[in-house]
């Protein structure tokens, strides 16, 4: 079909050794008239000889591949002529580990593979797939930028011996310390995540000091699975104890807890005490985990004693619960623009004036201890 709104197309190169996977993905991708895959590739080798031919504005990259495997290729791309690249990854463990390399190496974001492609949810993993690659070609200049701007400073820190929370962070190992002490009374804090996340909350949770006097619950958009990889890997990066929730679990001080993919967490108190509910309710929440249902929780369990944290993501999910958190007196942040992969999420908080504090990720921890 021709282009006809005259806007610029966006130049995508599927590689996957899969034919089904590259028909299907730009049978979706052409289904909007301003994105033309340009090229198709079925191994790692073959794809970096299209992107330099074909110099596409984005690529999307499957991780297990013959010749050359996709964290191979990825590798090659960031070390050449940095772009953004979107994982296609498995939905197992170790798709999960393999997916988690890839965004710490600088992909931008995964794509789950899985049989929906054929199935009644086509139509929302299409519609989200697209309006994920629109936003992030939008920023790709800025995005890249970023990404070489932290690789120079990860080998000065490489050099200086002061090494890395990951390979593509540049920030200094170990918790942060209050620059300055703010008087409000926190006793929980909850983090809201999507596109980005993953990276973003290696840049915030190890920050955290061990003595942190609060609880700290995350609702971050992954599969089921995903989670459980993100929350070890978290927690050997961290000092406080990182770990994949279960139902029934305290939250207290000196614990992390990331809400399963696929399912709902939300806070429940009882007197002085207070534990997660994994459940898979409210069933029509449009995420799983959803960051407006464990904020809402927040908010009925905590009211102002709470802090609510709102990271890179797609969309609008979380200004609700955040402006029930806010309308309670809780202190809200939100990541700005600048540093996010995809500037929505926060976006919406700051569009709703909820946020008491806007600032890029490399900040958001020294917030968070500056109410402690």
């Amino acid at each position: 079909m021709e282009n006809t709104t005259h806007e610029k197309q966006i130049k995508i190169v599927v590689v996957d050794d899969s034919a089904f996977m590259r028909k299907a993905l730009t049978m979706m991708l052409e289904s909007d008239l301003t994105i033309k895959v340009v090229g198709t590739a079925r191994d790692g080798e073959e794809g970096l000889e299209k992107i330099r031919n074909l110099k596409p504005d984005l690529v999307t990259m499957d991780i297990e591949m013959p010749r050359m495997d996709g964290l191979t290729a990825l590798r090659e791309i960031m070390n050449s002529n940095p772009l953004p690249v979107m994982m296609v990854s498995s939905l197992t463990t170790d798709g999960a580990r393999a997916t988690l390399d890839a965004l710490d190496m600088g992909a931008v974001d995964f794509i789950p593979k899985q049989s929906s492609y054929v199935s009644l949810d086509v139509v929302k993993i299409k519609e989200d797939l697209i309006a994920k690659i629109k936003s992030i070609v939008r920023r790709k200049s800025i995005l890249m930028s970023r990404f070489r701007i932290s690789q120079t400073l990860k080998k000065k820190n490489q050099q200086s011996g002061k090494g890395s929370l990951s390979p593509s962070t540049s920030l200094p190992t170990g918790p942060v310390k209050a620059i300055q002490k703010r008087n409000h009374f926190v006793s929980i804090v909850a983090i809201g995540s999507s596109t980005g996340g993953p990276p973003a909350l290696a840049q915030v949770i190890p920050r955290l000091p061990r003595n942190l006097s609060a609880g700290v619950v995350i609702a971050q958009h992954m599969p089921a699975m995903f989670t459980k990889s993100l929350a070890e890997r978290l927690d050997s990066l961290s000092t406080l104890h990182v770990k994949e929730a279960a139902d029934g679990d305290p939250v207290e001080a000196g614990t992390v807890l990331i809400a399963p993919g696929g399912m709902q967490m939300t806070v429940k108190k009882m007197g002085a005490r207070a534990k997660v509910v994994i459940s898979t309710e409210p069933s029509d929440a449009l995420y799983k985990p959803c960051v407006d249902v464990l904020m809402n929780s927040v908010a009925d369990s905590y009211r102002g004693a709470s802090m609510g944290v709102v990271l890179t993501g797609m969309g609008n999910n979380g200004v609700i619960g955040l402006g029930k958190m806010k309308s309670k007196g809780s202190i809200i942040i939100a990541e700005n623009e600048k540093s996010c992969i995809v500037y929505g999420m926060p976006r919406a908080a700051v569009e709703a004036g909820i946020c008491d504090h806007i600032v890029p990720i490399d900040h958001v921890a020294q917030e968070i201890v500056s109410y402690f």
